[in-house]
């Protein structure tokens, strides 16, 4: 059974009385345990339909026959989050300090949150019951941390002695149509070096199924477990980069395609330059933090010609440190074609430690106290990522409280020119 949490004014899901509230039972005699089960089992033009409504205990039992473009018009209430059965010395949970927003103790490794957000899961709490929804579903691409496929080592990285080999899982999967974008979180003297290349090596030999592998340097808060895992060094980097580039070639070559790819913070830390744009083809781990410089590049290019009304103002751009050196890359040419002048505001995260420094992990606080004395400027642009959607940053402060405690406008943004599409009111 799942709940309505809200139906739109004139929908399918209105005129068949469904409330906030009201209990969805089972379609078609299958008893409906999520949004896979809904999404599923609604996608028909015909189909029986059993729900309670609040207070009342009786069933209801309709008929609903629709046009599959008339969408139901429901919202149903968020999954119960699947729980992770590892332990990884890295777990960014684990990293967390008191104070912070409580969903961010979860730890989730939910494969349905994989299929509808790209959250990276690792299937080893998969029951069979799972492995035969994503089945009958298709839930394709999972997104998948691998991190290594020696089965022996993948358990000591995840620190599960019960953990599935991840081959034969995702073959299970491969042989019904389902395909993976994966990544490995790099951690030295555990998951580097030989076992990384071999890991490479086996995820592409594994076939076309495996659509992308990323190469993601482990990140690690004040707070971490740092008596059993360290950041890579420089070095270390630089052979993990020349690893992932190996095989980025061997997959141009061999099959034409887009393939391994180191994240941005990857190259930052071993201090080579970023790859090109065509290294990340279709960006499709973007949010993984692979390629977003060069994708913000791209979104400025396609959009900021668009721009108007920003000749001459000041705008401040509010970022993490380790974006602080590549963003003039992509505000130079947004200041050439908009006019506007562009000032860099690098922001310490003052929750996780200084060597947290992704934008979207930045607190309010934190941003706020950097804006509050910088004065002349017409506009502040704050990072998106960095607040939830119910408007909070990590910290629970909420953006309308940060607003009105700086002495500029505010707004978020992801691409900048989405910030930028509406002129400042004179």
């Amino acid at each position: 059974m799942i709940r309505v949490t809200g139906v739109v004014e004139g929908s399918m899901g209105e005129e068949l009385g469904l409330a906030p509230g009201t209990e969805l039972v089972s379609i078609g005699g299958e008893e409906l345990e999520d949004f896979l089960d809904w999404e599923y089992h609604t996608a028909e033009e015909q189909f029986t339909l059993v729900f309670r409504q609040p207070g009342d205990d009786a069933e209801y039992e309709v008929e609903v026959e629709r046009d599959l473009a008339e969408p139901m018009g429901v919202a149903i209430e968020p999954v119960r989050i699947r729980r992770c059965a590892n332990r990884c010395d890295f777990c960014f949970v684990d990293g967390n300090p008191d104070g912070v927003r409580q969903v961010l103790y979860i730890r989730d490794d939910d494969y349905r949150l994989s299929f509808r957000y790209g959250n990276f899961a690792t299937l080893t709490n998969l029951k069979q019951h799972d492995t035969d929804r994503i089945i009958r579903y298709r839930l394709s691409p999972l997104y998948v941390s691998v991190h290594a496929t020696d089965p022996t080592i993948r358990r000591w990285v995840l620190r599960n002695p019960q953990a599935p080999e991840i081959i034969p899982q995702l073959r299970e999967f491969a042989d019904h149509g389902i395909e993976f974008h994966t990544q490995i979180v790099m951690a030295p003297e555990m998951n580097d070096g030989e076992v990384l290349r071999q890991t490479l090596e086996d995820l592409w030999n594994f076939g076309p199924e495996v659509l992308s592998v990323s190469v993601v340097p482990v990140g690690l808060t004040e707070y971490s477990k740092h008596h059993l895992v360290r950041e890579p060094n420089e070095e270390e980097c630089r052979r993990a980069v020349e690893l992932t580039e190996a095989a980025a070639a061997r997959a141009r070559v061999e099959r034409g395609i887009v393939w391994a790819q180191g994240a941005d913070e990857l190259y930052l830390r071993a201090g080579l330059p970023l790859p090109s744009a065509e290294a990340y083809g279709s960006f499709d781990q973007v949010e993984n933090g692979v390629g977003s410089v060069r994708w913000l590049q791209q979104q400025v290019a396609e959009g900021a010609p668009a721009l108007s009304g920003w000749a001459g103002r000041r705008i401040a751009v509010v970022t993490g440190m380790s974006m602080g050196p590549l963003m003039p890359m992509v505000l130079e040419p947004l200041a050439r074609a908009t006019g506007a002048t562009f000032e860099l505001v690098t922001v310490e995260n003052d929750i996780f430690g200084s060597s947290v420094t992704t934008a979207g992990l930045l607190s309010g606080g934190a941003m706020r106290d950097a804006l509050q004395h910088l004065q002349g400027v017409d506009l502040a642009l704050l990072p998106g990522e960095s607040i939830n959607d119910g408007g909070l940053f990590i910290d629970s402060l909420p953006f309308e409280a940060l607003a009105a405690e700086v002495p500029m406008p505010v707004r978020l943004s992801k691409t900048f020119v989405d910030a930028l599409t509406e002129p400042l009111v004179a």
